[in-house]
């Protein structure tokens, strides 16, 4: 168990806290602050305590210099008006200037450093750049999981040099939720899998398969295990070099009892940028067409697996969802997680965008912030920004 914020002594003291502000921007506006709200009942609980917050983030991928349309300017605009009280932006996240107005922080302060990634050293996990971080503050909290994946300098090598380093409440929050359903789940267990590739979650799919009691597989990465199977899938996505690896899986599921539930229909068209797709049988897919989506049946198929669900992990589209003509059966796949009576974890950008277009998000267990780090924490990995943070007593 990790130290969490609610842990610590905050009162007058200065806190390093790493968020994710990894934000999208049109201009100077900002077009989805998800990332902002989630980082705010850490930020107020800090104040409320007590401390004055100095907040550190990337933005983009500026490549270790400085550049205007990176900056954090609007972010700590809406920031501060998210919150309301206003938020000043330093001019640098490092240096004389910047330390000087850390220091002159007082209670109930918040000051936002400029991009950690106008630096070099960030991604590198530079000791000194760290170093230089690390004397802004008198504790670290990270509440940044979605980077959690990356050893970087304001994530691992700063809590060297800062301690206690402790989660946020959306850290803990999101710890607490992926540890349930790796390591104290009701059971059955259901994970969901979606996506292009095989090759992206074949880890995952390894790793679950010592966890769950079902995985049912759709999107593009389903149609190489049914190649796997001797299905003529048309022009569908098939990672030819995975089909061994395809019936490993298919093998080690079977050997364990595990059901890996695939689809047994499918919508076709042309290509992605068809208007429209019609539902045919896996063994009834055109050799001229692709399969976008999954079809009606196996919508079906993959609801009952979820009525009998009591924990369920979703990670990965049904299909193409984006596009109108394929987006049937992951929405329908994400109202019947919300139907159901399991605890459910969604992640992952695709799946969370999806929940929320169907109207469903206020009744998914836990939504995760996090990407990489989610399908990382899943895999079994040491994800280096939870491992540096300090141990509760």
């Amino acid at each position: 168990m990790k130290l969490s914020i609610e842990q610590l002594d905050l009162g007058g003291r200065r806190v390093f806290l790493r968020a994710d502000l990894n934000v999208p921007l049109d201009g100077d506006a900002v077009t989805d602050d998800t990332r902002l709200t989630g980082v705010i009942p850490t930020i107020e609980y800090a104040l409320g305590k007590g401390a004055a917050v100095v907040l550190a983030s990337h933005l983009g991928r500026p490549k270790g210099t400085p550049s205007p349309e990176y900056s954090l300017r609007p972010v700590a605009e809406r920031l501060g008006a998210l919150l309301g009280r206003p938020i000043a932006l330093a001019p640098d996240c490092v240096g004389e200037e910047t330390e000087a107005r850390a220091r002159a922080l007082q209670p109930g302060e918040i000051l936002l450093l400029e991009n950690l990634r106008f630096h070099a050293e960030e991604e590198a996990n530079d000791d000194g750049f760290a170093r230089q971080l690390a004397a802004l503050a008198d504790c670290y909290v990270n509440d940044a999981f979605a980077a959690a994946h990356r050893a970087h300098a304001s994530i691992e090598a700063i809590t060297h040099h800062l301690k206690p380093a402790a989660a946020g409440l959306l850290m803990r929050r999101e710890l607490e939720a992926l540890t349930r359903i790796l390591e104290s789940p009701e059971r059955p267990v259901v994970a969901i899998l979606g996506g292009a590739k095989v090759s992206d979650k074949l880890a995952l799919v390894e790793h679950l398969l010592e966890r769950v009691d079902a995985i049912l597989i759709g999107g593009g990465m389903a149609f190489t295990f049914l190649r796997a199977m001797g299905h003529d899938v048309g022009r569908s996505l098939v990672e030819a070099d995975r089909l061994d690896t395809a019936r490993g899986v298919l093998e080690s599921a079977r050997r364990r009892g595990v059901q890996l539930v695939l689809p047994v229909d499918a919508v076709v068209a042309a290509g992605v940028d068809s208007s429209e797709g019609r539902a045919v049988g896996i063994r009834e897919i055109p050799d001229t067409q692709m399969g976008l989506d999954i079809g009606p049946l196996t919508i079906d198929r993959f609801a009952v697996a979820l009525r009998r669900a009591r924990t369920v992990v979703w990670n990965g589209p049904m299909g193409v969802f984006e596009k109108t003509p394929f987006a049937a059966g992951t929405l329908a796949l994400a109202r019947a997680v919300a139907e159901g009576a399991a605890f459910s974890v969604v992640g992952g950008g695709d799946t969370v965008a999806a929940v929320s277009r169907a109207g469903v998000a206020e009744r998914i267990g836990y939504i995760s912030t996090a990407g990489g780090a989610f399908l990382e924490f899943l895999e079994g990995r040491t994800l280096p920004g939870v491992a540096a943070l300090t141990e509760a007593a």
